[in-house]
């Protein structure tokens, strides 16, 4: 079963990348996704620019509403992804746990929809 990880990041976690803690935050970052990877659970995945490189389009009737920025306003954003072919949804939730931003802001588990489902 395949199951997408959202992980959601906080103003705080966006802002390790500019000081100190950058090098420290990084690496448990890359930790982790050595360790995804290497797991071979992996169908695809990637991290996002910040969320205020985000555009958000809604169509109202006939008409486009272009907003810079993300379309949440909240304090947690989303920061990346993946898509991992595990067993069950225990088995994601294992590895949503060792997620660095598990404990400043949190992870999402979701199934995807099958292809012939749709």
């Amino acid at each position: 079963m395949q199951y997408m990880l959202m992980f959601y990041v906080t103003p705080d976690d966006l802002a390790k990348y500019g000081d100190e803690r950058a090098e420290a935050h990084k690496a448990s970052w890359m930790a982790y996704v050595g360790a995804v990877y290497g797991s071979g659970t992996v169908v695809s995945g990637d991290g996002l620019l910040p969320p205020s490189t985000a555009t958000t389009l809604r169509v109202r009737g006939d008409k486009r509403q272009v907003q810079d920025g993300p379309f949440a306003d909240t304090k947690e954003q989303l920061g990346g992804y993946f898509v991992l072919d595990v067993p069950h949804v225990d088995a994601a939730l294992e590895w949503a746990a060792r997620a660095p931003c598990a404990s400043t802001g949190g992870v999402e588990v979701r199934p995807v929809m099958p292809r012939d489902a749709m």
